[in-house]
């Protein structure tokens, strides 16, 4: 008899990542008994400073943001009832083009057969049913999104086949009704160059290829508490200006694409498990 719980592992970039991509999931999960493991590759050290001061400007510090974000994070995965958390603690990268990508010891700098193996360890400790990453891009091109995506892959490739892979994606309905809302609560929303709205419309998935949504709304009170334990990134408080329940509303399905499956369960599906409860 094999009495592993069920478990989900959520393979992220940064200290916050869990919150907006799968807080739901994770607080869903737990809340129905099912181990879940949040793995984070980066210290988030390229995040905003106190005041908002970001990356190479006077008064920040990586090493106290990579500190402070780390409490931040612990604080997240209380709220999420996040069973195991495991850092692999690479610098953080920053955005693309940064100079950050190219510092030694960065995630982007790391080769992904390092990354992979590592991973790869912990994916023979926790023995996962089911694993979250990004897709190809990191959803919108975050080199740090992109390389944990990598591991993550190279990684399921050393070891025994996992039951279900899954990577995050959004609905184009949604990216469009995304846009809609950041203009009503004001944000500073500027119409993008031709070149920057083509690439915008490429980030997420025409509906209809989205394969599993999930629905989360019961758990978007602790998606919201979440994400407010990030309250030192500036990015986040467009989020926490809209309040839980216009913030529920918005961002209560959690939506993904399979790509790896042994149980044969149908899609268009509703759950992660589908297939192995």
């Amino acid at each position: 008899m094999n009495d592993r719980p069920l478990t989900l592992m959520a393979v992220h970039a940064h200290p916050d990542d869990e919150a907006t991509g799968t807080g739901g999931v994770l607080a869903r999960y737990a809340a129905e008994g099912i181990r879940t493991v949040l793995v984070t590759c980066t210290d988030g050290s390229c995040g905003d400073g106190p005041g908002g001061v970001k990356p190479g400007e006077p008064g920040h510090d990586p090493a106290a943001v990579a500190l402070m974000r780390r409490q931040e994070l612990e604080s997240s995965c209380e709220i999420l009832k996040i069973s195991h958390l495991e850092m692999l603690d690479y610098a953080d990268s920053g955005m693309m083009g940064w100079p950050t990508n190219d510092a030694p010891g960065s995630f982007w700098q790391t080769p992904v057969e390092e990354g992979a193996a590592r991973l790869a360890e912990l994916l023979r400790r926790y023995q996962p049913d089911v694993v979250v990453t990004y897709d190809e891009n990191g959803f919108y091109g975050h080199p740090d999104h992109i390389q944990a995506h990598r591991i993550t892959m190279a990684a399921l490739a050393m070891t025994a086949p996992i039951p279900k892979v899954y990577w995050t994606t959004a609905p184009r309905s949604m990216m469009q009704r995304f846009g809609e809302v950041m203009r009503e609560f004001g944000a500073d929303w500027q119409e993008p160059d031709p070149a920057e709205a083509a690439a915008l419309a490429e980030i997420g998935l025409p509906d209809e290829e989205i394969t599993t949504w999930v629905d989360t709304t019961a758990f978007g009170g602790q998606k919201f508490d979440a994400l407010a334990a990030h309250a030192s990134q500036g990015e986040n408080i467009f989020f926490l200006k809209m309040g839980q329940s216009r913030f529920t509303e918005l961002m209560g399905v959690e939506t993904f694409v399979r790509v790896q499956d042994t149980t044969g369960a149908a899609v268009p599906e509703n759950d992660l498990f589908a297939g192995l409860r």
